[in-house]
């Protein structure tokens, strides 16, 4: 078995029990954190893979590691610990998150902008992109970006509506050019 499958697999379980408890807002924002531990410090998962380290201490360092995190999210990732599955902790989490946004019609976006953007542009934004896209609304991510020059760039999946200052000026000049 692939490890996308067996990701969608524990994903869809850990889904399934957030939705019977509640809980889904709370394990969403815990995973939001998890994958933000694992893609800062890589070397987390290879010291979890680690023949070196007895599965008590692995399990040990996750309980340490998150320890405000809920028991499903602990429970699902010393699971996968156990059946020394470590390396799908990150993509059980993205899957997850994919799966709640996909129900309540959400997107996840990255929105690159020269400067942080206030609640009211966030909001904006959210309201003008999301039905382009057919979801009700986005989940906006504001990456700071000083070379756009002004105005911001939105990518939502694998589209990217460039409405930056420097984009324009591209535009322009494959424009004067041809």
């Amino acid at each position: 078995m692939s490890n996308p499958v067996v990701a969608q697999r524990y994903a869809l379980a850990l889904f399934q029990l957030a939705k019977e408890q509640n809980m889904s807002d709370q394990i969403v924002e815990e995973l939001r954190t998890v994958k933000k531990v694992l893609v800062q410090n890589p070397g987390f998962i290879h010291l979890l893979q680690s023949p070196k380290l007895s599965v008590n201490k692995k399990r040990n360092l996750i309980k340490e590691v998150f320890q405000n995190a809920s028991l499903p999210v602990i429970n699902t990732m010393m699971l996968l610990t156990d059946r020394h599955r470590e390396n799908i902790i990150l993509e059980v989490a993205e899957i997850f998150i994919k799966l709640l946004n996909e129900e309540r019609g959400i997107a996840e976006t990255v929105v690159y902008s020269v400067r942080p953007l206030t609640a009211e542009e966030t909001k904006a934004i959210s309201e003008t992109f999301a039905p382009k896209v057919g979801k009700t609304a986005l989940n906006i991510e504001n990456i700071i970006d000083s070379e756009l020059l002004g105005g911001v760039k939105v990518r939502i999946g694998n589209r990217v509506f460039n409405g930056s200052l420097k984009g324009k000026l591209d535009r322009l000049e494959r424009t004067l050019v041809s």
